[in-house]
């Protein structure tokens, strides 16, 4: 990271010395590549442009550089753009071989009297000229760094791809081929003539008698080519991944930092997730987390620490994103953290609002609350009991039991979340969090809820689960319960779901509301039959919450459409991103597993717990005599004095679970 942090401070004191040079030579080799991919692409679709494009590409006549007609060269244009715009050094690189290679050659063809005799080709030759220059001018500004793996991975799908494509061309020439000699050509000439077509877009059709495709199949194996060269660009250019993921000592430091300053924010907690990489101020004071989700740089909620270090955590963050191409964003910032991150050059939109409860002013009594209250009293008379542990209390056994119960409840395959969500339960180091557990009037376990802390005295919701089959209500009386029932594990304030454009559904619905915000409304309200917006709204109200505003930062505009992609890929909702569960593989034949060890080993030695789940043993503010006491029992029950009882010939996914079991 801080040699990413130099080089974009170095090319940034470049700029300063030549005065701008450098930012607006790459500037226009930007817009040098927008202006032919516009051509190329109006080209394709204008016929007589296109054929007057071509017609100054051939014979004593040359166009400037990559300007053709047709829309594989429009797409080519356009991804060099992008790249180019994204400052990737492999895309620089590359413009600056094939440009400098066309210009030599174009210089060279000058020497002839038949092709210097046109002034379009001086002009070509200057324009190539040019584009050339500038990318030498601007240099400096291309510093991002693609993956270590690009080249290896480019030439592999080069290499599988080609082949692959070649065969598929083959295939289709000989399905399509419609020549009224066609059994005098073998397959071999057919995938010959079809990598031909592939690799020069055209071919002789008089070298190959017995083939005779239709146009429509020639057209196909030309798009396929066009798809390939994407996918080798791709693969060439491709932002790098994560960095370096969250470490057991950047775990620990993040803890001390929620240990003195977790109760400003109520998503502090969720940076602990152990797929997110950090990154620290000079003072270590501050930090924030954040995860690479499709070259975008994705923090959530604010930073971690003193107020005061946050700009010392900002700046390095966005200077890794641009040192790899990578776009930032932060989802989740409250107003005041919106603030520090506007200072840094981001731009904020309003997400939505989150819900908090304040304990001491929640009540069921009034008019406003008689729907809710009748439902809670419902819920009861059915018989409906809630219990309310942390997580530390909870026996290994019962809590393997409600880790299987959350997994057949989920919703789908993936574990979503990412900015509101741990992605975990049952951690040993979670042991902080408080569980909710609902039972019906027989006994059985029909919903659960777990919160994380939220500083000393608060919860934020993290995971809600229940039985399908179980009565409607059972959520919001659980909520109620532990508002009602907040004593007992010391809680002020509760931080519920969150209501993405509450404000729209609010306002939309008044008297007076201008027919923008009606439509914006209307429209909301229509996705909402298939994603919970509005419902997460009207269920989050019937508390009387505290709404707290919560924004997305970003960069450019432009940036908002890859940046609402990667967001959804890190919730879940597209693509199926792995969460940070640490559930073992085998499904319930494993779960079984471990249960049984679980109640082999009944004998638990559970050390003294801090306020966020670390073990007494390792705190500074534990004494000699206890941490001997700790490791004694440890000894006792046959382990390791500091991890717990062996577990030998166990896999290491089955031997986690089994320290879980006797932390």
């Amino acid at each position: 990271m801080g040699d990413a942090r130099n080089a974009v401070e170095q090319q940034a004191e470049s700029g300063r010395r030549s005065g701008g040079a450098s930012p607006r030579a790459a500037a226009f080799a930007v817009w040098y590549l927008r202006a032919v991919a516009f051509v190329n692409f109006l080209s394709a679709v204008w016929v007589s442009l296109g054929q007057d494009v071509r017609r100054h590409n051939q014979e004593n006549f040359f166009t400037p550089y990559l300007l053709t007609a047709g829309f594989a060269s429009g797409v080519f244009t356009t991804f060099l753009a992008i790249t180019m715009r994204r400052r990737k050094r492999a895309a620089w690189i590359l413009n600056l071989v094939l440009s400098g290679s066309f210009l030599v050659l174009f210089a060279f063809a000058m020497a002839f009297p038949e092709i210097r005799q046109y002034a379009q080709n001086w002009i070509s030759l200057a324009l190539t000229a040019v584009f050339t220059g500038a990318l030498l001018a601007g240099r400096r500004e291309f510093y991002a760094k693609g993956d270590r793996s690009n080249p290896r991975l480019a030439a592999t799908v080069a290499v599988g791809g080609g082949l692959l494509a070649s065969l598929l061309a083959g295939v289709l020439v000989t399905v399509t081929n419609q020549a009224p000699d066609a059994a005098r050509s073998t397959f071999l000439e057919r995938w010959y003539y079809g990598t031909l077509r592939l690799i020069s877009v055209a071919a002789d059709e008089s070298r190959f008698p017995g083939i005779d495709p239709p146009n429509w199949a020639n057209v196909a194996v030309n798009v396929l080519s066009t798809v390939l060269v994407l996918a080798v660009f791709y693969a060439a250019f491709r932002s790098r991944r994560a960095v370096d993921p969250l470490t057991e000592d950047d775990e620990k430091r993040l803890r001390a930092l929620l240990e003195r300053h977790g109760e400003r924010d109520s998503l502090g907690y969720f940076a602990l997730r152990r797929e997110k990489s950090v990154v620290w101020s000079p003072t270590g004071k501050a930090a924030v987390a954040y995860r690479v989700v499709g070259g975008v740089s994705l923090a959530s909620g604010d930073p971690l620490g003193d107020p005061e270090a946050w700009p010392g955590a900002i700046a390095p963050w966005l200077t890794e994103a641009r040192a790899h191409g990578w776009i930032p964003a932060v989802m989740g910032a409250s107003e005041e953290a919106g603030t520090v991150y506007a200072r840094h050059g981001l731009d904020a939109l309003e997400l939505g609002d989150e819900a908090i409860v304040e304990v001491a002013e929640f009540t069921l009594e009034g008019r406003a609350m008689r729907t809710v209250r009748q439902a809670y009293n419902r819920v009861r008379r059915a018989g409906y009991r809630v219990r309310i542990r942390r997580h530390e209390d909870i026996p290994a056994a019962e809590m393997a039991y409600l880790v299987e119960r959350a997994d057949d409840w989920r919703d789908g395959a993936t574990e979503r979340g990412f900015s509101m969500a741990l992605g975990r339960l049952a951690d040993p180091e979670d042991g902080r969090c408080v569980m909710l557990e609902c039972t019906d009037a027989e006994g059985r376990l029909r919903a659960l809820l777990s919160f994380v802390p939220w500083g000393p005295h608060g919860l934020s919701l993290d995971l809600m689960r229940r039985d399908r089959d179980s009565d409607n209500g059972l959520m919001e009386f659980m909520v109620i319960e532990l508002l009602r029932r907040s004593g007992e594990i010391g809680i002020t304030q509760v931080s519920l779901n969150f209501a993405m454009f509450r404000s729209v559904f609010e306002r939309g619905a008044r008297l007076g509301a201008g027919p923008v915000l009606r439509l914006w409304r209307s429209l909301l309200s229509f996705f909402s039959r298939w994603w919970q917006i509005e419902s997460l709204y009207r269920a989050n109200a019937k508390y009387r919450p505290i709404w707290e505003p919560r924004f997305l930062l970003f960069e450019k505009s432009a940036d908002l459409l890859r940046i609402g992609l990667a967001s959804a890929r890190a919730e879940g909702f597209l693509g199926g991103l792995a969460s940070d569960s640490r559930r073992p593989p085998g499904g319930r034949a494993a779960r079984r597993l471990v249960r049984a060890i679980a109640r082999r080993r009944s004998a638990r030695v559970a050390p003294p717990r801090g306020r966020f789940g670390n073990a007494a043993w390792g705190s500074p503010r534990a004494s000699e005599a206890e941490r001997r006491g700790v490791r004694a029992g440890r000894r006792a029950a046959g382990g390791n004095p500091t991890t717990g009882p062996t577990a030998s010939g166990l896999p290491k996914w089955l031997h986690r679970r089994h320290l879980e079991t006797h932390r």
